[in-house]
């Protein structure tokens, strides 16, 4: 009997233990999930610069389920505004702050300094700091690839321009556009309009609608919204979308997408600061790293251009087009390259001319 009660007591015991361990705090949570908070410069909208970030952060989630909580602040002004907004994300307990704006970098850096121990992600930014990587894409690739789309679809020889600053990444578009579109149609021209801001759709429609009056019968444009598309759309002109697939809202004048694709760098980006090897890093990826595609061909574009088109993006992946190969000579006439040489990274990341073909001069 008592042998029998001690066996009982052993048992129970034992059960009690166990229950005790399985139930213990320390072994039944999993790790608090990681807060990433991104910061949008423009309202969040179906398509454009935006989008393409949230789909990046909507990829985080996908990625990551439950081990990761994301937010976003949307249509947030550059200077004093994004600072106290993101000075707020980091002191409301963000992990990793993804600030994808030119207009940002400076914040974020200021904001930084404030919170060692949040790591920041500046998308286009240049300056980094031990907790500010910096991250941007190459657009030019694309812009270049499009103007080849452009160069052959062109009746009028023009092509129209709308764009947001003159800043080195915006002339690196504008130029490699050029220089894809005269590498097909040696005579076409490109006729930009500046305006001076990165959203303003009443202002870029009106933008697109002067270049067409002025014989433009294919727009690009590097802005934030889609009213320029809308606007080809309407004048069944041909415009390139950028940031994304715009064939929504310009079914039959999309000639191509240059699409940015976010969300393998921002899961990337917030797995390190999850398994601790986050480090300030600097990456300037394009489309041989799958972070600019050309594709979304509208329905007035030939098979033949299209597989040219391709082509001739599978020959920047392998390395055997360059789009700034010389010679190169600016719009004012000054050799930029000789034959036989490309542009540095350097060089591109510096730009500050505009190529011969660009209609318009460059801003003081």
């Amino acid at each position: 009997m008592y042998k029998n009660l001690a066996a009982s007591l052993r048992v129970a015991l034992c059960c009690t233990l166990a229950a005790a361990c399985f139930s213990s705090p320390a072994l039944s949570q999993s790790p608090a999930p990681i807060k990433a908070a991104w910061v949008y410069v423009t309202p969040l909208t179906d398509a454009g610069w935006t989008h393409q970030h949230d789909q990046g952060r909507r990829a985080v989630e996908q990625a990551l389920g439950a081990r990761v909580h994301t937010s976003y602040v949307e249509n947030v002004p550059e200077g004093a505004d994004a600072e106290r907004v993101i000075r707020d994300l980091a002191a409301q307990g963000s992990q990793i702050i993804f600030t994808p704006s030119f207009g940002y970098m400076e914040p974020t850096l200021k904001v930084a300094r404030e919170f060692p121990h949040v790591k920041f992600e500046s998308i286009t930014g240049y300056k980094r700091a031990p907790n500010v990587a910096t991250a941007n894409a190459r657009y030019y690739e694309g812009r270049y690839l499009a103007g080849i789309a452009a160069g052959r679809m062109t009746q009028s020889g023009l092509a129209g321009y709308v764009a947001g600053f003159p800043i080195p990444e915006v002339l690196q578009g504008i130029n490699a556009f050029t220089l894809g579109l005269r590498s097909v149609n040696p005579k076409a021209e490109v006729k930009v309009i500046w305006l001076n801001e990165w959203f303003n759709p009443p202002r870029e429609r009106e933008a697109a609608m002067t270049l067409m009056n002025q014989g433009a019968d294919v727009l690009a444009f590097h802005t934030g919204s889609t009213a320029v598309m809308a606007a080809a759309e309407e004048r069944g002109k041909l415009a390139v979308a950028y940031h994304s697939d715009m064939r929504a809202i310009a079914p039959t004048a999309q000639l191509t997408a240059v699409t940015h694709l976010w969300g393998d760098y921002a899961t990337r980006r917030v797995k390190a600061v999850q398994d601790g090897s986050w480090h300030s890093t600097d990456l300037w990826g394009g489309v041989k790293e799958g972070m600019i595609r050309v594709d979304a061909f509208g329905p007035k574009v030939p098979p033949s251009v299209q597989r040219e088109v391709l082509a001739r993006q599978q020959d920047i992946v392998a390395g055997r087009l360059h789009p700034f190969a010389g010679p190169i000579t600016d719009n004012t006439g000054r050799p930029q390259l000789a034959k036989g040489q490309t542009l540095s990274d350097a060089q591109i990341l510096q730009m500050n001319w505009l190529v011969e073909g660009v209609g318009t001069r460059l801003p003081n």
